[in-house]
């Protein structure tokens, strides 16, 4: 309530959030969400709903972040340099401005892109200007109301754990008032300590991302819906649709163009069906080949196929196996599959992905849920100067990413990847469902499940806490009547199989994961970027039917088991 009232006198320069603050000031539970502690930093950055409060995404929050982050630069380094992008988000911008006017105020320099740019954009001009760190204002696929802040470090990869306590310790110490440098961004442009990034980044950005196609082929005969959902895809992918022959695009007009609100998609996710409808609604009279969707800050892609009129959408998990399929195949073929190549993946991805790597001869790399933890792995290949094995990454959650151009998932290389696919598969006379259907049939049906549960507020931080901590100390003996047959606890780089205790050998992450006698398993998390838990299940069967019916009764039985409904 102190910090509130402190608030409620300042004379605040964003008059929204004074307005805010005397909207609730008779409303104790909602300024005790907004106050009850700082919005959490960590190696995803910041994310939260937008408004006042230390628990808000607002300028005094972003500023102290940034304050965080200049003071950890300034003692690693010197004349330091930071990139900075943003999306479509409302405010992304002023963030975006804002956090350059103190990084200037600190005598650091701020490359900035004039205008909204997906995340990849970030990650590669971090790596081609040669900065020290990378700022990218974006809450993902988020609903509106919320908005983020991810850092990268000189290697465009989000930041490690020990990087983000370091700068969460430069934060910790400063008053969100008192102890942050400013200067305006126009000063900051006129004394040269801001500058806008080049048009020559973007293109160089979109030819490394041409570099890595499949097919030379021009995939002229490809008919194309796309939607950025109101996000930053539309300039990157259409640019690059074009590049590689598809002159048959047509755009979802009501998602062409930027726009915070998200009206026509709540959830402006491409894993979330609700969120196509626009896209599955045109197709119904356009009937291309595809329908393609990249989120609103374009480092995720999901799509529909057309399977004799009807469009059927795939997950990510589905997209992930085809392109591994689809790049290893190919590239063997024409010669171009390095010597003991590697693909990476999560660890709750589908164990499909292994058995296609496999027949491949290659080495498949399990790593904690985040991308960049993907990114960590290609930076080990290149400090060893074998980044050339690398040669495809994924996670269930759609993102991808060939090449090691950038480290962060990108929409733009996969929107491309995925249409070379169809156009290869059209070529046979099948669609991406037809080939897909194939690899079941050779590998067996792998059903995979995410639940989500949603803990709002202080008392669902620490409900969520609970039930993790009440999974740590009792291991469910049996799920939907199938015995656990062992457990990994990678917070304590634990695993047990068969009552042998072994050691993980991941960085340490708030993870419980359950495998079955059948050969199921469940993997059970607190996302760290919402304020929820999540339930992966992975089912695999010879037989469709049988597959589909354990992945139901699984769904049924989790929720129950881990305590959470």
């Amino acid at each position: 309530m102190s910090e509130f009232e402190r608030w409620l006198r300042m004379e605040l320069d964003d008059s929204d959030l004074t307005e805010e603050l005397k909207s609730i000031k008779d409303q104790p539970d909602e300024i005790n969400d907004r106050f009850y502690r700082n919005l959490e930093f960590g190696t995803g950055g910041l994310r939260g709903v937008i408004g006042a409060g230390t628990n808000r995404m607002n300028v005094y929050t972003v500023r102290k972040a940034t304050q965080g982050l200049a003071n950890y630069l300034n003692k690693h380094g010197r004349n330091p340099s930071v990139a900075i992008a943003y999306d479509s988000r409302i405010k992304s911008d002023v963030f975006a401005k804002q956090s350059a006017a103190v990084l200037a105020a600190n005598g650091i320099k701020a490359y900035i892109y004039p205008k909204l740019s997906p995340t990849p954009t970030l990650s590669y001009a971090v790596r081609h200007l040669k900065c020290d760190a990378g700022i990218c204002v974006t809450a993902s696929h988020n609903p509106a109301k919320y908005n983020g802040y991810k850092v990268y470090g000189s290697d465009g990869c989000q930041i490690t754990l020990e990087m983000a306590d370091e700068v969460l310790s430069e934060i910790n110490s400063l008053d969100i008032f008192e102890d942050v440098k400013r200067i305006t961004f126009d000063d900051g442009l006129k004394n040269g300590m801001i500058e806008y990034i080049k048009d020559e980044v973007i293109h160089a950005f979109l030819s490394d991302v041409l570099k890595q196609r499949v097919l030379k082929d021009d995939c002229s005969n490809l008919k194309v819906v796309y939607t950025p959902l109101n996000g930053t895809g539309l300039v990157c992918v259409t640019r690059m649709m074009s590049l590689i022959g598809i002159q048959d695009v047509t755009v979802v007009p009501e998602q062409e163009y930027p726009d915070g609100t998200f009206k026509t998609c709540p959830f402006p996710n491409p894993e979330i069906k609700e969120a196509l409808q626009k896209g599955l609604d045109l197709c119904e009279k356009v009937q291309p080949d595809l329908l393609l969707a990249t989120d609103p800050d374009c480092d995720r892609c999901g799509i529909a196929v057309n399977q004799n009129g009807k469009f059927v959408l795939m997950s990510g998990n589905e997209v992930g196996v085809l392109l591994l399929d689809f790049i290893a195949r190919h590239r063997r073929d024409n010669g171009t599959l390095p010597k003991n190549p590697v693909a990476v993946t999560t660890i709750v991805s589908t164990d499909m992905a292994d058995a296609v790597a496999k027949d491949y001869g290659i080495d498949m790399v399990r790593v904690l849920t985040g991308f960049k933890y993907i990114g960590d792995q290609i930076g080990l290949l290149e400090a060893k100067g074998e980044a050339d094995r690398y040669i495809f990454g994924f996670e269930e959650s759609y993102g991808y990413l060939s090449g090691s151009y950038v480290r962060d998932k990108d929409a733009v290389n996969a929107s491309m990847l995925i249409c070379q696919m169809a156009y290869a598969y059209k070529q046979k006379g099948m669609t991406l469902v037809d080939a897909m259907e194939a690899l079941y049939h050779k590998y067996g049906y792998y059903e995979n499940a995410l639940l989500n549960f949603a803990f709002e507020g202080e008392e669902g931080m620490k409900r969520m806490a609970r039930i993790m901590q009440n999974l740590r100390e009792n291991v469910p003996a049996e799920i939907a009547g199938v015995k656990v047959a062992g457990w990994s606890d990678y917070e304590a780089s634990k695993r047990c199989d068969a009552g042998k205790i072994s050691e993980i050998k991941l960085p340490k992450s708030n993870v419980l994961e359950y495998r079955l006698e059948n050969g199921s398993k469940l993997t059970v998390r607190p996302s760290g970027t919402e304020p929820k838990i999540k339930i992966y299940i992975s089912a695999k069967s010879k037989e469709k039917a049988a597959a589909e019916e354990l992945i139901e009764k699984l769904k049924e039985a989790a929720p129950v088991v881990f305590g959470i409904q």
